[in-house]
């Protein structure tokens, strides 16, 4: 019985971990969007998680070389909406244009690398709650 219990009190810690890190991020995140100027091309915060993606040209967003550039590249934020209703149903659309990687103060590339990587930690929650969600039509049915 105290191995069910343990497993519970683990799956409990681990579920309040997420969501202080969450919340924590958001608060991070919100600071990062007004310091590299997103909020002059998005006036809302909250309008930010309407685009299906955001990447970054001019340095790397992976792994095991995280944020490093790319020589001769443009450092760059690129927003992906979606439209079902249009001709062309993805559009890019510049968040942030900050000239040649190699020329961006390296603080301020880290920052939009950090965004980006916030951004995406907070997506991947809004996706996990949109497929519960779904998931749910599936248990109304049984």
């Amino acid at each position: 019985m105290s191995s069910a219990l343990d497993r519970l009190k683990n799956l409990t810690n681990k579920i309040s971990s997420y969501e202080r890190a969450r919340k924590d991020n958001l608060k991070i995140l919100e600071k990062l969007f007004n310091q590299i100027g997103i909020d002059k091309k998005i006036e809302n915060f909250s309008r930010l998680f309407t685009f299906k993606a955001i990447n970054l040209s001019g340095a790397s967003l992976l792994n095991e070389n995280l944020g490093e550039i790319k020589e001769g590249k443009y450092l760059q934020i690129l927003a992906i909406s979606y439209d079902k209703e249009a001709l062309v149903k993805s559009k890019n659309i510049s968040l942030g244009y900050f000239g040649k990687v190699e020329n961006v103060n390296i603080e301020l590339k880290n920052k939009i690398v950090e965004f980006i990587i916030r951004f995406r930690f907070e997506k991947s929650f809004i996706t996990l709650e949109h497929y519960h969600e779904m998931l749910e039509l599936f248990n109304k049915n049984e």
